[in-house]
């Protein structure tokens, strides 16, 4: 038995041991009791995207040089966007941090661009599934490799303050403006079906789950009752998420998408169409669910999750790599 072709990511799967093997050998033997964890350790599948210490070795705890290959193996799992956005991200704790100690809150000291963990689960020199992640506040990037077959999710991008309110820079606009543009373009007919609540909730659905229920998602409008510009946008919005990941690794995963038909993807939205007042959004299909949710803070503070109804965790490639070598 042979895993699905269409998933094979041959060259990035290379890269990522190559990475983990550097980073891996960068580390003191102490370092390596926080940073390793065999591969079906018991926490495996537990993740958050809140502010807090993780399992795992601290970029705060590594050398420059470790830092520096640390990141270069997160950069093995991000195309160039998605390394930028993660990288935006962490430097939003340095912002965080001073708007939080100027208005005189509690907990401003959790905030830190270092304060992000690394952990690389099983051997990525052997023959048997492996696994790593990079894990913080608002960002949880989590890759499991089965030989040349790469799984990205569980995936979350976030950001606080999503506009910064001396500079007005933005971080993850684009999830923003997608949503907000296909919403627009709905007429009355669809919007009816599209909108689900005037109301929107006070963050993603499928919060932290280590598994996905797809069930908890309003149904939405489908794309086969969309016009074409509205699905080019609906296109558009859901290639924002998918092409955080590596090319290669973005590729399958949308093959997987189309190869389940997007006649069946839909699009939900709740709360207000007005800018800087509470929303939210999530798409679904088959395969995966996207969500995305501005509440928090004034709404100022975003939420964006992908998940991979089969491949979350690389649950299904790792079914059929025990059937095919059930002695590993």
């Amino acid at each position: 038995m042979t895993l699905p072709t269409a998933w094979h990511a041959p060259e990035t799967a290379h890269r990522m041991r190559a990475a983990a093997d550097e980073f891996v050998a960068s580390l003191r033997p102490e370092q390596r009791t926080l940073a390793l964890a065999p591969f079906d350790t018991p926490d495996h599948h537990e993740w958050t995207y809140l502010p807090g210490p993780r399992t795992g070795l601290s970029l705060a705890d590594m050398s420059d040089a470790q830092r520096s290959l640390a990141m270069a193996l997160l950069d093995t799992g991000l195309g160039k966007r998605g390394g930028l956005d993660a990288r935006g991200i962490m430097r939003l704790e340095a912002t965080l941090r001073q708007l939080e100690q100027d208005a005189g809150e509690s907990g401003w000291d959790r905030r830190d661009p270092h304060y992000y963990w690394f952990r690389v689960l099983g051997d990525p020199a052997g023959s048997a599934p492996w696994a790593w992640r990079a894990n913080g506040h608002h960002l949880a990037l989590h890759l499991t490799i089965v030989g040349d077959t790469v799984a990205a999710t569980p995936q979350f991008f976030g950001a606080n303050p999503a506009r910064v309110p001396d500079t007005g820079h933005r971080t993850l606009p684009i999830e923003e403006d997608l949503g907000r543009e296909l919403l627009g373009t709905l007429d009355s007919e669809q919007r009816s079906v599209a909108v689900s609540s005037p109301i929107a909730p006070g963050d993603i659905l499928t919060r932290r789950d280590p598994v996905a229920d797809p069930t908890l998602i309003p149904v939405g409008l489908a794309h086969a009752r969309m016009t074409l510009p509205q699905r080019d946008l609906l296109t558009k919005l859901v290639r924002q998420y998918l092409d955080r990941v590596t090319p290669e690794v973005a590729a399958t995963s949308w093959r997987s998408v189309l190869d389940a038909g997007l006649d069946s993807v839909r699009f939900t939205w709740a709360g207000s169409a007005e800018v800087g007042r509470g929303h939210y959004y999530a798409v679904t299909g088959p395969t995966f669910l996207l969500e995305y949710d501005n509440t928090q803070t004034n709404a100022n503070h975003v939420h964006t999750v992908w998940r991979d109804l089969r491949h979350d965790w690389g649950a299904d490639v790792l079914a059929e790599h025990y059937a095919a070598h059930p002695h590993d």
